[in-house]
């Protein structure tokens, strides 16, 4: 019988094993809030302490949080108990692009899709400054409606990995597909990496088979080296002038980002950015309010000229514990990535930090959405450089008269929404904090 918990913090219910690893395993789950499936990363804490890779999974959560794409795996939440570590992400229902690979080279237009929105995907991440360094047709995911989601960030890098040169140095990634430049040891542009990479499996879908292969592997190394490789007869010549611009073993010239964008045969299959943008602020609501919603199940946000107010959930013990500053798992990777989500906790009644939350709003010229679950959403009513600011305000009951708030960054940018909080929502709330997170002395109430 596998040791697994049925029930996850009363929040998720884990389902059948979907995959596993040397340090992991991968479950189906429910939330049980919302319904919304979701994919559950269960990671053993003493295997990875062992081997040390904890840094390793510090640094996958941080570039996570980072990178917030249609076309990259959400996570959602990470929680902790005192043997395992969950990533609660987003359930990619359609499973790995190599299966679909595996079964043989796929339709051009079916090819370019999936081209597509990895190039979109990637090029969102490297204006992160984050590098994924292990792109391949295992880590691409696909959902229900076979739009691609790359994952596995366990191998990324962010710029703070680079040395004085300016480079990473770190060799990684799948032979087959890393670039030359990696197997060089002299250092790469992780960007230039990742780039190679996305040829190789741009190639393998409209082949069906790999660009560079041999059973010695220093000998398929060579033949990376030297680019040595020949398209297939079916592939349009539009085709094969764009993958040997991606293909070229020069970094310094292999072709770029922007430039693979305005080749010919990717422009025939531009999605509009008019698509994207939707799709991304339909998928920031998030799991507490199932971003998958469709018009049968809009119904989870009710209109806001409904009066009446469920009571806030309740905070289980583990739920007290993992919030506390001790068992945050946010402290541990802080230090890569900005902070996004602030707590704090009141002696207030339910009703008035709801109706001080609103007041708030009204103040800064936010728009509010509520639902049934106790959570609320604050929308900013100008769009920024990365779209609206959005806060999703949630109170948890610890007793009835004693309650837990959490402001998390929705959507927007980052730096908008640490600058709004500090300037304007914080200072705006302090007639009803008793203590923030972080904060030794509580407020006089």
């Amino acid at each position: 019988m596998e040791n697994k918990p049925s029930v996850l913090t009363q929040r998720y219910e884990l389902g059948r094993l979907l995959g596993q690893g040397t340090f992991a395993k991968v479950y189906y789950g429910r939330s049980l809030r919302t319904s919304q499936s979701v994919a559950i990363k269960v990671i053993d804490k003493e295997k990875v302490f062992k081997v040390g890779l904890m840094d390793q999974i510090k640094r996958e959560v941080s570039v996570m949080r980072i990178v917030k794409h249609p076309n990259i795996v959400q996570l959602y939440e990470v929680m902790a108990t005192k043997s395992k570590i969950y990533f609660v992400m987003e359930y990619a229902k359609g499973g790995e692009l190599f299966n679909k690979v595996s079964k043989g080279k796929l339709k051009e237009n079916v090819a370019r899709k999936f081209f597509i929105q990895l190039i979109n995907a990637v090029d969102f991440c490297h204006s992160r400054n984050v590098y994924h360094r292990d792109i391949k047709p295992e880590n691409l995911l696909l959902d229900e409606n076979d739009n691609l989601k790359v994952s596995d960030f366990g191998l990324s890098a962010l710029a703070e990995s680079k040395r004085q040169d300016g480079l990473l140095h770190t060799i990684c990634g799948t032979p087959a597909y890393v670039a030359p430049e990696v197997i060089g040891q002299k250092g790469y542009d992780g960007a230039k990496a990742d780039i190679w990479s996305c040829g190789v499996v741009l190639f393998v879908l409209l082949a069906g088979y790999l660009p560079f292969h041999d059973s010695n592997l220093m000998e398929m190394y060579r033949k990376i080296g030297r680019a040595d490789f020949r398209s297939p007869s079916w592939f349009p010549p539009e085709v094969r002038r764009l993958i040997s611009k991606i293909l070229d073993p020069n970094p310094s010239t292999r072709i770029s980002i922007a430039k693979i964008k305005e080749s010919s045969w990717f422009r025939k299959g531009l999605i509009s950015n008019k698509q994207i943008m939707q799709e991304m602020e339909n998928r920031d609501m998030g799991v507490a309010q199932s971003s998958s919603s469709s018009s049968s199940e809009s119904s989870s946000i009710p209109n806001e000229s409904k009066a009446e107010h469920k009571k806030p959930p309740n905070l289980n013990a583990f739920d007290i514990i993992s919030f506390s500053a001790g068992f945050d798992l946010s402290g541990l990777f802080g230090e890569f990535s900005p902070k996004r989500e602030e707590r704090f906790t009141s002696r207030q009644p339910a009703s008035v930090i709801l109706s001080k939350l609103q007041e708030i709003a009204n103040c800064f010229r936010l728009r509010v959405m509520k639902n049934d679950t106790g959570l609320l959403k604050l929308e900013g009513l100008n769009e920024g450089r990365k779209g609206i600011l959005g806060i999703d305000a949630e109170i948890f009951e610890i007793t009835p008269s004693f309650h837990l708030i959490e402001l998390k960054k929705a959507s927007g940018d980052t730096m908008e929404y640490q600058k709004t909080m500090k300037e304007d929502i914080r200072p705006a709330l302090d007639d009803i904090v008793w203590v923030w997170q972080g904060e030794q002395h509580p407020q006089p109430q």
